[in-house]
């Protein structure tokens, strides 16, 4: 093939890569006999650009295909697997944090081997060895870098020893063997030789590209080249300049000067590429823009066929992509979308569900997210930590859970699960166990007692585990994490080859995650809970569960690497690139705990910023495409974003170029994206208007209430839709899920400690100091009891202790006054004429020496004052009636001195309020008045009806639908029959 070129050529942003190079080698291959293509040998960069090539070619056959093979493989792969090289680096690091626990602070072994092993991959790649790092002065930098760097040189001695283990290596030496053969003109391949798709982005890449490029016969190819960039601006693209799109083509420009066509005509817009080519100009020659930007032209034309989309909300961003995609799709258009942001393209699948438009998606679902690597996870997460009722739903409710007997049972262990997590709910413990299960069990039904005691055996083995926290040999964890998952799977009796944990190729995938760490597990250091669980949730983050059958053709999500080879042209269509943020694209460089960036300089490293060049080179190349759509969003869960520097710096030459027309432009790109924000607006809206709910009053069959106690009032006064819910209705609210020592429960614990204070009382009078250690001895006993949480038990602890010698004198002088005689007891008062009972337990009743009754209340927050105990809270002032009508037997009828609360809080105070002459019976008769209004039917139970605070909520607001209506709104009263 005496009239082959060689040398590096180039293709456009925005070409059909796949598309472009083969029918660039198709016409150099036109005129000889068929089987010569056999002798071409095509290198690409991944797997998913060779099959991208090989289609294409194939597309235009018919045609016997080239030998296609991936440029990592040129050095025949890892002799080693990583995973075993990385396990060899965590027992090096553990050792060195034993020894330094300051070397690398804020990350997991696991965490610090995959970094080590990138750069010792890195430093492999560039053709370093350990006696590069010795080119690093670590007297120019901080001390912590310097003892970093006397780990490096240790690990990086043995990691880069020979003979060349890992596939970096390997390809590095085999591409140096193979340039120096090439060079001395021995072992010249037979046939052409072409490097497709490769911006050589390292050393041994890059190197390989060059021998290549040298060959009679052989050829590179680069993709997304830009032709519009000045020689200047091609000569200042040093080390330092590694943000810019451009600059891994820097080497081959000097070397071999500036790429030629690989086929002509091929540039989507040439327009916009050299619109897009100024705007990425490296910073330090941004000034071109004011030389170069009136050379652009007319910048409308440059612009028509691209569209911005500026949302608010993520939310909305992926709601108008999707909106995009389902027109297109309609129109029978192909559409790509492009993002970095993997949350954003869940988001935008999701919105493409209600139109079940399963989008071609070459990341596939991690495997950490299916359902058995999330069950794998959670099993994983029992090791080195208490179980919680959460917890251990969250298990028995996972689709994998009790799967090995098939669908039937699994249904029923659905309904054991819901009847268990009411009880917890209700009842607790707090952190269930065995015991707790047994206890169930005997509580329960035959139906549910053998399926409670195969969970109660399993808890037996479960809870124990929250002690596992200390390091145990890798083998251990593994073999312990997977029986325990398989039990879990099989259910009572059944089997775990049966269940859905090793089922599908998402079980597939995840037993080969299991059985691969468990073949290198002797390699690695003894684990913690926590560092195995980095470890099992990288390798399962490694694997991805692909959904090509049920994928809609037209309809392609790719990641922004792929944007270089396949993610543009004919077959991507309309082509949208997504979540264009700082953080999103480019994505935030991730910290290098071992080399700073002087340090890297000296070592002879390309810079953390390579990464943020590469995404560049993504960007500059998709948005080179026929049509593009740029979206982003002005906010994210937590604050404002800034929009990714490629972008900005597009809208800010835009902006600056009127005489071009730049600001209209920007403008005309603007509106074109607000179209879709508001049919995304519109889509949001529901389709039929409903009617707002009133504002409740139901008036039920009289008579409605049959009793209520006497801290409800409260309620009834303020809230009256709440008792009609509660009481009426029969409505409570659920306990929560994860029960927690929040105020409430505080309360409970602190009146139990005085109630059994007080059930304790000697007969004989007390020292203060004896008071006061049976006081605290008493607080200790109810707080173990009672209080699962050790912090809880020892702030709430130190509460009583600090207020106990207020609390011990306070009682002392009440033991002079009286003796407390109704403690926690039920009474009961009748309304008369009615069937409606009034009902009590009061904290404290002391009958006092002169034979009257003072009335107490615990508070272990703030005491209500006169004016709200005038208006609304009426606990103690019914108490008061009750005792002085009889309601208490140990007390007969008996006057009333007064009212007070003791607090269990603050300084533990006694506070006394207002109560005058008649004051009890006043307020009986208050609601004895009230109560009847409801009895008879002639109020009805209004919503929120004279709350203390608006921003206050009830456990009944979406049960009256507050929000479709305020509290301005009068309340109309509704009847109801027996109906």
């Amino acid at each position: 093939m005496a009239d082959w070129q060689n040398g590096v050529f180039a293709l456009p942003c925005g070409a059909d890569f796949p598309g472009a190079f083969a029918e660039g080698l198709i016409a150099r291959m036109r005129g000889r006999p068929p089987q010569d293509m056999a002798r071409v040998t095509v290198f690409a960069n991944s797997g998913q650009s060779l099959q991208a090539l090989r289609d294409a070619l194939i597309w235009r056959g018919p045609i016997i295909l080239p030998q296609l093979r991936l440029i990592a493989d040129i050095g025949g792969g890892s002799a080693t697997a990583p995973l075993a090289r990385r396990l060899e680096l965590g027992r090096l690091i553990d050792a060195a944090l034993r020894a330094q626990p300051d070397l690398a602070q804020g990350q997991s072994v696991p965490e610090l081997a995959a970094s080590l092993a990138g750069l010792m991959a890195e430093m492999q790649l560039e053709g370093l060895d350990a006696q590069a790092l010795d080119r690093i002065d670590a007297g120019d930098h901080a001390q912590h870098w310097g003892r970093a760097l006397a780990f490096l040189k240790i690990a990086a001695a043995y990691y880069l020893s020979d003979p060349p283990q890992d596939r970096e290596s390997r390809q590095r030496v085999a591409a140096e063997e193979l340039a120096a053969d090439w060079a001395r003109g021995e072992n010249l391949p037979q046939g052409p030789v072409v490097i497709a798709g490769s911006t050589g982005s390292h050393g041994a890449t890059r190197n390989f590209m060059r021998a290549v490029a040298r060959l009679p016969m052989g050829a590179v190819v680069l993709p997304g080249y830009d032709p519009d960039m000045p020689q200047a601006v091609w000569d200042g693209l040093d080390a330092r300049a590694e943000d810019h799109p451009q600059a891994r083509y820097a080497p081959f420009v000097s070397e071999f000067g500036m790429p030629r066509d690989w086929i002509t005509g091929t540039a989507p817009d040439p327009l916009r590429n050299r619109l897009i080519s100024l705007a990425l100009r490296p910073a330090p020659v941004t000034d071109q823009w004011i030389e170069e930007g009136p050379r652009l032209g007319a910048l409308i034309p440059a612009t028509q066929n691209l569209t911005l989309i500026e949302a608010e909300q993520p939310g909305q961003e992926a709601e108008a992509v999707a909106l995009v995609i389902r027109d297109a799709v309609e129109r029978g258009q192909p559409v790509t979308l492009i993002a970095a942001d993997r949350m954003l393209t869940r988001r935008v699948q999701s919105a493409l569900d209600r139109w079940a438009i399963i989008p071609d998606d070459s990341a596939g679902q991690p495997l950490p997210l299916t359902a058995p690597g999330l069950f794998l996870r959670h099993v994983a997460d029992l090791f080195g930590a208490d179980l919680m009722i959460d917890g251990l739903l969250t298990l028995l409710k996972h689709p994998v859970m009790a799967t090995g007997l098939g669908g039937d049972y699994r249904r029923e262990h659905l309904r054991h699960t819901r009847d268990l997590e009411l009880d917890l709910r209700k009842h607790g413990p707090a952190f269930p166990d065995g015991a707790a299960l047994r206890d169930w069990a005997d509580r329960g039904d035959e139906r549910s007692k053998p399926w409670a005691l195969w969970l109660a055996g399993l808890l037996d083995r479960i809870v124990p585990l929250a002690l596992d926290r200390g390091p145990r040999p890798m083998a251990q964890r593994l073999a312990d994490l997977r029986h325990l998952a398989e039990d879990l799977a099989a259910g009572p009796n059944g089997s775990a080859d049966a269940s859905e944990l090793w089922a599908k190729a998402s079980g597939g995938l995840a037993k080969g995650v299991l059985d691969h760490l468990a073949a290198h597990a002797h390699l690695g250091h003894a684990l913690r809970p926590g560092e195995f669980r980095d470890l099992l949730y990288d390798e399962l983050q490694g694997q991805a569960v692909r959904q090509d059958v049920a994928s809609h053709p037209l309809v392609r999500f790719r990641g922004p690497r792929e944007a270089r080879t396949e993610a543009v042209g004919e077959a991507a269509g309309l082509v949208i690139l997504a979540g264009l943020n700082e953080g999103g694209w480019p994505q935030a460089l991730p910290p290098d705990p071992w080399l700073s960036r002087p340090m890297r300089l000296s070592a002879g490293l390309t810079l953390p910023e390579r990464r943020v060049g590469l995404a560049a080179h993504d960007f500059q190349q998709a948005v080179g495409a026929a049509q593009v759509i740029l979206t982003r969003a002005h906010r994210d869960a937590e604050a404002e974003t800034i929009p990714s520097r490629w972008l900005n710096r597009l809208v800010n030459l835009l902006g600056g170029l009127p005489a071009q027309d730049g600001p209209q432009a920007l403008r005309e790109m603007r509106e074109r994206g607000q179209r879709w924000l508001d049919l995304a607006g519109l889509q949001a809206q529901p389709r039929h208007r409903l009617t707002p709910a009133r504002r409740p009053s139901p008036v039920p069959p009289a008579p409605a209430l049959k009793q209520m106690s006497v801290t409800e009032v409260r309620t009834l006064i303020r809230d009256p839709y709440a008792i009609y819910a509660r009481r009426v209705l029969g409505l409570r609210a659920l306990d929560p899920l994860r029960p927690e020592p929040d105020a409430a429960e505080r309360g409970n614990v602190l009146h139990a400690i005085m109630d059994r204070f007080l059930a304790t009382l000697p007969d004989l009078p007390e020292t203060p100091a004896a008071m006061k250690d049976r006081l605290l001895e008493i607080t200790d006993a109810v707080l173990n009891a009672e209080v699962p949480w050790p912090s809880a038990r020892l702030f709430w602890r130190a509460r009583i202790a600090g207020i106990a010698d207020r609390l011990v004198a306070d009682e002392a002088h009440r033991l002079t006054q009286g003796k407390p005689t109704v403690v926690e007891s039920f009474a009961q008062l009748s309304v008369p004429g009615t069937d409606f009972r009034l009902i009590a337990k009061p904290d404290r009743l002391d009958l006092l020496n002169d034979g009257r009754v003072h009335v107490y209340d615990y508070k272990s927050g703030k005491p209500p004052t006169d004016a709200q105990i005038a208006h609304f809270d009426k606990q103690l002032p019914l108490e008061a009636a009750m005792v002085e009508q009889g309601a208490f037997d140990c007390l007969g009828r008996a006057d009333v001195d007064g009212i007070s609360y003791i607090q269990l809080g603050g300084e533990g105070k006694t506070e006394t309020r207002s109560f005058g002459p008649g004051f009890a019976q006043e307020t009986w008769a208050g609601f004895v008045a009230l109560i009847g209004l409801y009895l008879r039917g002639e109020r009805g139970f209004t919503a929120r009806l004279a709350m203390e605070r608006t921003d206050h909520a009830s456990d009944y607001d979406h049960l009256s639908r507050h929000g479709e209506w305020d509290t301005t709104e009068p309340a109309q009263s509704e009847s109801f029959d027996h109906d």
